[in-house]
This record gives structure tokens, C-alpha cells and sequence, in this order.
């Protein structure tokens, strides 16, 4: 309703180009699928250092599928494929000496609705704590 209200520019906002070395994160053409549906077609976006990054848009269309990607969290879906690359701090998310577990620490995700991983409820609940080695 309120963007009846107003007028809407159409017109394309700026393009903002951050160098590499101040960026903290670079994703380099990401197309991901799942089970063959594209989800996510060619993304190229670099994200400055220390500044404050909001992904914006109705729902289905891609923001939560880019978080997981970032984090990896398609791992777990085997009906998933990508291409692309995702660099943070200058590393490639996945390569294959990259710890999946560190990166899932350092990218953090807060998600809208109970999200546990394929284990039972306790392995969830004591996941956190083995990560920081205070749970056998």
C-alpha cells in the first residue's frame, strides 16, 4: 500500500565497487540449484569490511538460499549443486582443505524458524558445546 502512495524511480541505483583487499567476502558468479531448480542464477557480489551488508527482497527470492550458501549449510542436501566461487577473507569456502566446522563459526546464521540439523534433538543441543570442546 505504501508504495502505491509514492512515487517509484525505476531507474537503476549506482554501482559501488569496494577493492578486493577491502572486502571481507567476494562471490564470483554463484548459480545453485536444487534438485535442477535454479535458486540462485549467476551472483556476483563483494561485501566491504567493516560496513554493514543488508540482503533485501520479497520472500523466495533468494536471500536465505544465499545465507546457507555462504555458510555452506547445502553440504547436508545432496539434491543440491552449485557453481561459482565464494571467497571469505581471501579463502575459497570450498576448497578442500577449508573447516567446514570453522567457517560455520565464523559465519554466523540466525534463522526465522527451528532449523536443527539430521540428528536427534541432543546431538543438536550439545553441537554448540562440542564445538567449543567443553562436551566430549
Amino acid at each position: 500500500m505504501l508504495a502505491q502512495s509514492h512515487s517509484i524511480n525505476t531507474s537503476q541505483p549506482p554501482v559501488t565497487h569496494f577493492s578486493a583487499d577491502s572486502c571481507c567476502l567476494s562471490i564470483d558468479h554463484l548459480s545453485l540449484a536444487y534438485a535442477g531448480k535454479e535458486a540462485l542464477r549467476d551472483l556476483t557480489l563483494s561485501v566491504p569490511r567493516h560496513r554493514v551488508t543488508a540482503f533485501i527482497g520479497p520472500s523466495g527470492c533468494g536471500k536465505s538460499t544465499l545465507l546457507r550458501a555462504i555458510n555452506r549449510l547445502h553440504d547436508l542436501n545432496e539434491s543440491v549443486t552449485h557453481s561459482g566461487k565464494i571467497t571469505l577473507e581471501g579463502q575459497d569456502i570450498h576448497a578442500p582443505q577449508t573447516n567446514v566446522t570453522e567457517l560455520r563459526r565464523r559465519v554466523g546464521m540466525v534463522f526465522q524458524t527451528p532449523n536443527p540439523f539430521p540428528m536427534s534433538i541432543y546431538e543438536n543441543v550439545a553441537f554448540g558445546l562440542r564445538l567449543q570442546q567443553r562436551l566430549p
